[in-house]
């Protein structure tokens, strides 16, 4: 296995933790470890006393039954803990693919998400979608492109990184046709439960399909990417079994503390959630004015879910203006170029505190009158 660099981290690592202004990150304003503990009374004396050995190889029962709650047919039986988001994608492309196998994967999207696939020896075909068709994935070009070699499609969605959202047709649609020619459906939904309207919010995947795999985490929607706390929910009891065992190649068991706080902070998660989306939806006004007061650099396109988006900029190279306004004025912007694609945008992130002033010195940036 032959993995390249994953350009998004390699980014990240060299500016992450020296830009003092961050209009790009994908999470929300962290919680602390004090604003957990003071959801529930005794919860401090719990962690204090808390046992330091292994975990469970698939999570603790009581974190399981939190993860289990959030859907209406994956059961405790159903849900796999791993360490963070990344691994459980690590470890389901090396269950599910093998060398010639075929994999359809959305663009722009996570590098991860074709790349593991990739190093195995699969084959990747990207579902390509643009900003012309409000980052749509098309299912008529996917009825087109399955054939029996196809043993994966994968779906982002709220998706990273434009926030858009399908309908619900597209989503039960896709259901069928997975029926029907037999691929598995791997569904990152890491951003399930930031829909600005929650009527739009789709099922998971998982719910919809026996064989399905939802993904989901604490790390976006729950603002707690330090616990490094993810998960697999899937009915799919072959493929179950599977990637059990593979984690034992892994991680094997996932950290005693961050299993507790994840439990905890699932068991409070609507006041968490209501929390990230108030700060999202104030953080959103502000650059729906920005943008319309500078619509001659920037085609913005209002997401409908999470705290990212993708705005095209109009005025040259988008990989030299991101480079020269963290070299000037230590805000960093991702480029699009950074998602395995020549897209000439920029990934924005509104969920923290400090959007406020990041916005005010790209525009003194921009030059704004």
């Amino acid at each position: 296995m032959k993995l390249k660099d994953f350009q998004l981290e390699r980014y990240f690592a060299k500016y992450e933790f020296n830009a003092p202004h961050l209009l790009c990150c994908s999470d929300c304003e962290s919680l602390s470890i004090r604003d957990l503990l003071q959801f529930d009374e005794g919860a401090q004396d719990e962690l204090l006393s808390l046992g330091l050995g292994y975990t469970e190889s698939l999570g603790s029962p009581e974190l399981r039954t939190q993860v289990a709650s959030l859907y209406a047919k994956a059961s405790f039986e159903s849900i796999i803990v791993h360490a963070g988001s990344e691994e459980p994608i690590f470890n389901f492309m090396n269950v599910a693919l093998n060398q010639g196998d075929e994999i359809i994967v959305p663009a722009p999207s996570y590098q991860s998400l074709g790349e593991v696939a990739r190093s195995i020896g699969a084959k990747v075909i990207e579902w390509e979608s643009s900003s012309k068709n409000s980052w749509q994935l098309e299912l008529d070009f996917l009825k087109n492109i399955v054939t029996d070699k196809t043993r994966v499609v994968v779906i982002n969605f709220p998706h990273n990184p434009t926030g858009t959202l399908p309908g619900s047709k597209f989503i039960h649609d896709l259901s069928k046709l997975s029926d029907e020619r037999g691929f598995i459906v791997f569904s990152d939904e890491m951003y399930r439960g930031l829909e600005y309207d929650a009527n739009n919010r789709l099922p998971p995947f998982t719910d919809l399909n026996e064989k399905g795999v939802s993904l989901g985490g604490m790390a976006k929607t729950y603002a707690l990417p330090g616990l490094r706390i993810g998960w697999i929910a899937t009915r799919n009891k072959d493929l179950f079994y599977k990637l059990a065992a593979f984690k034992d190649y892994t991680t094997i068991c996932n950290s005693a503390p961050s299993e507790f706080l994840a439990t905890l902070a699932l068991r409070n998660r609507n006041a968490i959630v209501e929390r990230n989306l108030r700060i999202i939806k104030g953080n959103l006004h502000i650059l729906n004015h920005f943008f319309k007061k500078h619509e001659e650099l920037f085609d913005w396109q209002e997401p409908q879910a999470g705290p990212i988006a993708f705005p095209r900029y109009r005025c040259g190279s988008v990989a030299a203006f991101c480079k020269q306004l963290v070299q000037d004025t230590g805000v960093l912007l991702l480029p699009g170029t950074l998602f395995n694609g020549e897209y000439n945008c920029f990934r924005i992130g509104f969920g923290r505190k400090n959007m406020v002033d990041c916005v005010h010195r790209l525009e003194q940036f921009i030059g704004s009158p």
